[in-house]
């Protein structure tokens, strides 16, 4: 299971949506940046994989952030949602 997570605007908590397949996760997340970059489509809505009949709908300009990453069974698997910095 694969969570594609949008953080927006003055928004504390993010927005996650879930793919079954690595593919399919990648594909959402490229057809996300392309709408950032070229701030088309306006809206974008998204439904998740996992939940039938979740969808989020979102303006593309309030869209601040991205990420993407596999949900793991445990706690303390090695991927882990976030960024981490080291030098």
């Amino acid at each position: 299971m694969y969570i594609i997570e949008l953080v927006l605007k003055f928004t504390p908590f993010p927005l996650s949506v879930q793919r079954m397949e690595l593919a399919s996760a990648q594909s959402l997340y490229s057809q996300i940046i392309k709408a950032i970059q070229q701030g088309h489509p306006k809206l974008l809505e998204l439904t998740c994989e996992k939940v039938d009949g979740k969808k989020i709908a979102v303006l593309v300009d309030e869209i601040i952030g991205i990420q993407i990453y596999e949900k793991t069974s445990s706690s303390s698997g090695n991927k882990k949602p976030g960024f981490s910095f080291e030098n």
